[in-house]
């Protein structure tokens, strides 16, 4: 559906994006993460048009967004960081703005915004002026003017920026359902986000794509080994001691203490092989209980950090 390919953005010196290529099928949700200054505004602007790249080509549901612009557009949905709204508006008449801008046929306009408007939950404040509505809703309606011309695809940059809790989840819950009918690319910093609605994880670092993945697969070949959890009853020297004994085990520390129950918590941390059946042996030897066991996996949290380590806060270009 979308196919960037080897796309480079350069400003003078400056390179904004580098080489950069992906393909996200149709019907798939993506995520596209990575740092403040790593790029991602800069890619999402040059796929929906609004930039031009220095070398390198996108399509859209087969369209060349440099050679047939209007074509491609005609294909996408686009909700940038800041939503373009007239905030001296109302909800119902900016739709309409928009539909007549995107060439949404007359007769159809009406009855396919309030569509919209329904299905992004913004019909009740249709007659609003747009600058008496919240943050939350502003977004909500930013959300509809990119589902006008019913797009294929959406370009989601950083949707939830400046919502509380609550309507976090209420656009979250949002984008999860449009992405059951269309193709998204949700851009983000924010990870819960895109462990919540994502497929898959396309990670950006210094202009440069590190990672394209299920964020399960990514733990998996970055983690290099495995991590349990034990709640242990007795010493923590003494369970620290049996523990480092049984093969396959790497290395164990204490996270916690439980005095109420006369236990210790640690995290083990193990190479390929198994060891959680010995584990349980070696302490019940030692007449150490095991009060609990289970398998921790690596969040993604943890693979961004991993691999944008290096990098350092700077402005998108």
């Amino acid at each position: 559906m979308i196919e960037v390919t080897n796309v480079t953005k350069r400003y003078g010196t400056h390179t904004a994006v580098d080489d950069v290529s992906f393909r996200v099928e149709d019907g798939e949700v993506v995520g596209f993460l990575g740092p403040n200054g790593a790029g991602k505004s800069t890619t999402m602007n040059i796929i929906t048009g609004f930039l031009s790249a220095t070398d390198g080509t996108v399509t859209v549901d087969g369209i060349d967004v440099l050679e047939d612009p209007i074509g491609a557009k005609r294909t996408l949905g686009y909700l940038p960081e800041l939503p373009p709204l007239y905030v001296d508006m109302t909800v119902r008449d900016y739709l309409r703005f928009v539909a007549r801008v995107k060439g949404v046929d007359r007769a159809d306009r009406d009855d396919a915004n309030e569509q919209i408007m329904q299905s992004v939950g913004i019909d009740h404040v249709a007659d609003r002026l747009i600058r008496n509505l919240s943050k939350g809703y502003r977004q909500r309606v930013g959300l509809g003017q990119a589902l006008v011309g019913d797009p294929k695809a959406l370009i989601l940059d950083e949707p939830t920026i400046g919502l509380d809790p609550h309507q976090i989840i209420e656009m979250r819950d949002l984008v999860r359902t449009l992405g059951q009918q269309r193709t998204v690319i949700l851009s983000s910093h924010i990870l819960p986000e895109v462990s919540a609605v994502c497929e898959r994880v396309i990670i950006i670092s210094h202009g440069k794509i590190v990672a394209s993945d299920t964020a399960e697969n990514l733990g998996k070949a970055l983690a290099g080994s495995g991590r349990l959890s034990l709640r242990v009853k007795g010493a923590a020297d003494a369970a620290q001691a049996v523990i480092n004994k049984v093969d396959g085990v790497r290395s164990v520390r204490v996270t916690g203490r439980s005095d109420a129950a006369g236990a210790v918590d640690l995290e083990v941390e193990t190479g390929e092989a198994d060891p959680r059946e010995a584990i349980f042996f070696a302490l019940a030897s030692a007449k150490l209980p095991l009060l609990g066991l289970r398998s921790l996996e690596v969040t993604l949290e943890e693979i961004f950090l991993q691999l944008t380590e290096n990098d350092s806060e700077q402005e998108d270009g």
